[in-house]
């Protein structure tokens, strides 16, 4: 792929990285900025390269994929949307909370 896919962020993923980064301000001070240095990695490299991720069993929606963050321990999940053709961002999850994220069908709200 030579053009990148432009990348939509989630109410729900926007929610799960500001938690995210407010939290990681105050305890993790050495690298204040890891968060949304990261994110932004993640989505720079999947806008090019969308199924490099691998396909998420953890969550009910279909089609989800997810990147693993190992800088911050957290697990980036998207899907690859065909109309338009790009990608969402639907949840960032961290990978010690033993199950997936609260990611449903459109027919289900997500809860937080």
């Amino acid at each position: 792929m030579t053009t990148p896919l432009p990348v939509e962020t989630s109410r729900l993923a926007a929610r799960h990285i500001r938690q995210l980064e407010e939290w990681w301000r105050v305890h993790r001070t050495a690298a204040p900025n890891a968060v949304r240095e990261e994110v932004e990695r993640a989505m720079q490299l999947i806008a090019f390269q969308p199924r490099i991720g691998q396909r998420a069993t953890d969550v009910e929606l279909a089609n989800v994929r997810r990147i693993h963050l190992s800088r911050i321990w957290h697990y980036l999940y998207y899907r690859i949307n065909d109309s338009p053709e790009q990608i969402e961002l639907l949840a960032l999850w961290s990978e010690s909370r033993g199950e997936g994220p609260p990611i449903q069908s459109p027919t289900r709200p997500p809860q937080a």
